[in-house]
């Protein structure tokens, strides 16, 4: 699936992150400060992310077009399932680890 290959190259979902937690559009610097990448991935990745109709630029800087925002819509829901599934399987090795300091 091309979204799939799209959002697993490296950065593409911190990049919507971002984005989707700015208030406003972020300029080039201030979306490579806020991910914490090099402006050669980040360049790749937001032409990448443009051409695909997820991401948009004007003259305030880059941020979510309306096909972003409905993608965001929708992986927020995993994100949810992810943080409470992390947790379960962090209690669950924890309660390995004792059970195995006890024995």
């Amino acid at each position: 699936m091309a979204l799939l290959d799209l959002l697993g190259r490296r950065m593409a979902l911190r990049i919507l992150w971002e984005l989707s937690q700015a208030e406003q559009p972020l300029t080039f610097r201030a979306l490579q400060a806020a991910a914490g990448t090099n402006p050669r991935v980040l360049n790749t990745r937001l032409k990448e992310l443009r051409t695909a109709g997820i991401v948009v630029h004007d003259t305030l800087g880059y941020g979510l077009s309306k096909e972003g925002e409905a993608l965001l819509s929708v992986l927020l829901p995993i994100h949810r399932w992810a943080e409470a599934w992390g947790t379960k399987l962090r209690r669950s090795l924890r309660g390995k680890a004792l059970g195995r300091r006890k024995a």
